[in-house]
């Protein structure tokens, strides 16, 4: 079991004048972390200043880079043993992050899923479950709540998936896919999410897809045949379904199409293979 004062406490922040200082002094009444630190995104208001009057150690980004730019760079100057990430929202409970930090050491990843009762509209709520289905399909585990920011992790463990994190906010859907199809332990602790301080940054109708590119993605590096054996299985089922409907209708007679989309589903088994087997060889040496 990991304590606070092994962990270094990240906090990405862009104009988050109105809470950043109550976090950061709700986190420091709650347990003594190793260090807290504020990765301020060139912000326009007081965020930075405040940070700092409140006794974080703010890290100042020099031009606006994205949520998931600022969590890589808290990463890289974190000094603790373990990260703990956390939105300077408000939204997270203090109480919440000593208990998502007592599950590390036995998991690698802990991530606070937020209850449905918690979590923002019904439009952001049926997109989140559309996409925790499909991330929970492709990882082969449930996955209740795959955007969540809420999380803890190992930092060694976390530097080994740099290269993957985007620098929009697409960084909590990377790492627990990351983290799931690399073969680490990840646990999903409940958490009640409290009303947000101002108004989330995140937008559905563009973010939505990002994150939908970033699970595909990740799967692609860690388990190709995930995607690729439906596709291929689709094609090759549609396609020799319409050779068999053809010949029943018009003896000896065989649709370009079904020909098609029955050779483009061997094609795509195919690739699938030597992708899984690339994916194979790329981490067979990794420790």
């Amino acid at each position: 079991m990991a304590l606070p004062a092994q962990v270094s406490v990240v906090i990405p922040a862009f104009n988050e004048a109105g809470s950043i200082a109550e976090v950061v002094r709700e986190l420091r009444a709650e347990a003594n972390w190793h260090e807290i630190l504020v990765v301020d995104d060139a912000s326009t208001d007081e965020t930075a200043s405040l940070a700092e009057q409140a006794g974080a150690r703010v890290v100042r980004q020099p031009y606006n880079k994205g949520n998931g730019a600022a969590v890589k760079a808290g990463i890289r100057a974190a000094t603790g043993e373990y990260l703990l990430i956390i939105d300077g929202d408000g939204q997270h409970k203090p109480s919440d992050a000593v208990r998502l930090v007592t599950h590390l050491g036995r998991h690698d990843l802990v991530v606070g899923a937020r209850t449905s009762a918690t979590q923002a509209g019904p439009v952001r709520h049926m997109g989140n479950t559309l996409l925790n289905w499909l991330a929970g399909y492709l990882a082969e585990r449930k996955i209740p709540d795959l955007t969540s920011g809420f999380r803890a992790a190992r930092l060694e463990q976390l530097r080994e998936f740099l290269f993957l994190l985007p620098n929009g906010f697409s960084t909590p859907t990377t790492t627990t896919m990351a983290f799931i199809k690399a073969g680490y332990s990840v646990h999903f602790e409940p958490v009640e999410a409290r009303q947000r301080i101002g108004h989330s940054k995140i937008r559905l109708s563009s973010d939505g897809v990002k994150f939908l590119v970033i699970i595909l993605r990740v799967i692609t590096i860690y388990s190709p045949m995930r995607i690729f054996l439906p596709v291929a299985g689709l094609s090759f089922g549609l396609g020799a379904a319409y050779a068999a409907w053809a010949i029943a209708t018009e003896p000896r007679q065989i649709t370009n199409w079904s020909v098609l989309l029955i050779l483009f589903g061997v094609m795509v088994f195919l690739v699938g293979l030597v992708s899984e087997q690339l994916s194979a060889q790329r981490f067979d040496g990794r420790k």
